[in-house]
């Protein structure tokens, strides 16, 4: 009697199976923190940028000299509004993989997130008054 060697295609398609349902379980959880991973650059430099217009505030005495656009590579941070002389507001708006996360902070460092589509369904929140940093709109 001849023994064969080698792999059957029951013990094949066996570790195809699994395989796949770690990738399932991994994929999906690695998506998240890739876009966790990309908010700090947006919270990082409206926390910059707000020190900024504080400093201009001090020299100046008003907001609306003050030089409130920032372009990164997943942000790009701006003032919607032309800043007043005792108001600003900031915003950080995502871009390519991030479009869809907008952030904002003002003069009384209140902050705002809002994410919507396109950005990945589990991230969608309606206004929030912080900074949302985690899926499911946790601040």
């Amino acid at each position: 009697m001849k023994l064969h060697k080698g792999f059957t295609l029951i013990e094949l398609m066996v570790v195809v199976a699994i395989i796949a349902i770690l990738a399932s379980v991994a994929f999906p959880a690695y998506q998240d923190y890739v876009v966790r991973s990309k908010i700090p650059e947006a919270t990082s430099t409206l926390s910059t940028m707000r020190v900024q217009m504080e400093q201009c505030f001090q020299d100046n005495r008003s907001y609306a000299t003050c030089n409130c656009n920032n372009t990164g590579n997943n942000f790009d941070v701006s003032c919607p509004a032309t800043p007043g002389a005792t108001t600003y507001t900031l915003q950080a708006i995502g871009k390519n993989t991030m479009a869809g996360f907008t952030y904002t902070v003002d003069q009384a460092n209140a902050q705002t997130s809002t994410i919507a589509a396109p950005a990945p369904a589990n991230w969608q929140s309606p206004q929030q008054s912080c900074w949302i940093t985690k899926a499911g709109g946790q601040c």
